[in-house]
């Protein structure tokens, strides 16, 4: 694995002639995907800045040209239609100010009449290497473009330490006023949420406090990516705490969590119904995002980072990495977060192939589910050895997979193991497949379960128990790769 020195991580980008040549070898390979938004070239972390505008989809994802590692981050474009079909639009924001130095991190977007405002935070080193970060704004211009504001709207506040970033903006219409959350961690290290209020976008925004969130005071030693949206009445509170371990986890010290509760704007207290709840159990699923003025009380659409901070994937020797999740329908029913594909996705499907335990690179499964213990196994050998292997355990009512059976392994250490609870029998499974990814949507989106996997020429089968309805479709490429910088 190449060692990357700090001036390699954190180069800039001058012209895209730097990286055509990165960028058609990457084509090639073999693991670049169909369906889902990945990295032209270099890496791909944190989807940022996802709203819905004039009828279109706008998504940027955290970048770093220059290979898979964590180093000098840009926004990169791309835009849909329909949340199915996305085209690259080049640069969304790059580090070229004072107050970003060394990277337009994180952050969100919001529609607002004929303006699309972009936050993110502005990452400020000195000489010495001390970070200081700064909450900044853009607007969508006539170029498809995002311009940043001459200015930083605020700066951070040392009564906290210097982990303070991903601006999520939200408009409460019972105070007319807006907020930004954002991901923090206290002086003691512990993680939390600070809050701003302002009555108007681009202005005015002062301190309110701390989010406090009853019973979790001392949770994780960072928050990350926070994310409230109310869906038919009810809060949702979505976040990543990292440096912490959780119970059935593993080793991974990086989380995706959310609460439905109540949130007080008065008071900035969210007041959950019951404890937190994994949004994803998958190995590799951080940082998700909800959509900003998509105008639907009763749902939300989400999208997170297929990947974690600190890991490592098998695509590194070929200078990339990562990619986002499908978008995802949010939904609240019976006092449960419900998490679905957009039943667009489904306009991708080409004509269903035979069930014969052949596995295509890009396709749908739709798994019906017997009353009874049953494995499913993706990826195997042709003798139906190896594979990604789930196992139902109908007395516990738990989805148990297992990657360690893989020819390509990876992150070890942290885990090959994990377990998806269910509340209810399992009846069905929705598997998406795509070169180096899998999601899981088991009954309808009770539970999810999203991770990578990089299978050989060797391990495109799979084999399922007797009584395992298994209907097949391949998918058709939906996301275009086009050189745009």
């Amino acid at each position: 694995m190449k060692e990357w020195t700090r001036e390699e991580r954190y180069r800039v980008l001058q012209g895209p002639e730097e990286i055509r040549g990165l960028y058609d070898r990457i084509q090639k390979s073999v693991y670049r995907q169909r369906y889902h938004v990945q990295p032209i070239t270099g890496l791909s972390s944190d989807p940022n800045g996802f709203a819905l505008h004039k009828g279109v989809w706008h998504l940027c994802y955290q970048w770093c040209p220059w290979g898979a590692v964590h180093g000098l981050k840009y926004w990169y474009h791309v835009t849909s239609p329909d949340l199915v079909h996305w085209q690259n639009a080049g640069i969304g924001l790059k580090p070229d100010c004072y107050y970003d130095n060394r990277g337009t991190h994180s952050g969100s977007a919001i529609s607002r009449g004929d303006d699309l405002v972009f936050f993110y935070t502005g990452n400020h080193r000195d000489e010495d290497w001390t970070r200081t970060p700064y909450t900044c704004a853009a607007l969508l211009g006539d170029d498809g473009r995002p311009h940043k504001l001459e200015k930083p709207l605020f700066g951070p506040r040392d009564d906290h330490s210097e982990h303070q970033r991903d601006p999520k903006v939200v408009w409460n219409a019972a105070n007319e006023t807006y907020y930004i959350f954002i991901g923090a961690q206290t002086l003691d290290k512990r993680g939390c949420v600070m809050v701003y209020r302002s009555k108007e976008l681009l202005s005015g925004w002062e301190y309110a406090g701390e989010l406090k969130v009853p019973g979790y005071e001392a949770f994780g030693g960072m928050w990350e990516c926070p994310y409230i949206v109310n869906i038919s009445g009810r809060d949702v509170l979505i976040f990543s705490p990292q440096y912490t371990k959780l119970p059935g986890r593993g080793e991974s010290t990086n989380h995706n969590v959310y609460f439905i509760g109540k949130m007080d704007y008065d008071t900035l207290t969210f007041t959950p119904d019951g404890p937190y709840h994994h949004l994803d159990y998958g190995f590799d699923f951080y940082a998700a995002q909800g959509a900003a003025s998509i105008g639907d009380p009763d749902r939300a659409i989400l999208i997170a980072w297929i990947g974690l901070p600190d890991n490592h994937y098998p695509t590194e020797e070929e200078d990339w990495e990562g990619s986002l999740s499908l978008p995802r329908e949010l939904r609240v029913k019976d006092g449960k977060l419900i998490q679905t594909p957009l039943p667009e996705i489904k306009s991708l499907r080409e004509a269903e192939v035979p069930a014969d335990g052949t596995l295509p690179a890009a396709c749908e499964l739709e798994v019906a589910c017997p009353d009874a213990d049953f494995d499913l196994n993706l990826f195997t050998r042709e003798d139906g050895e190896g594979g990604l292997r789930l196992h139902y355990d109908g007395a516990r009512r738990v989805c148990t997979l297992d990657r360690s059976g893989m020819d390509k392994r990876f992150n070890i250490p942290v885990g090959e193991r994990l377990e998806m609870p269910l509340e209810r029998p399992l009846e069905k499974l929705d598997v998406f497949v795509d070169r180096c990814s899998v999601e899981i949507f088991a009954n309808d989106g009770e539970a999810t379960f999203t991770t990578h996997a990089y299978p050989t020429p060797r391990e495109f089968h799979y084999t399922a128990s007797a009584g395992v309805g298994v209907r097949v479709f391949p998918m058709r490429a939906s996301v275009t790769d086009e050189f745009v910088v």
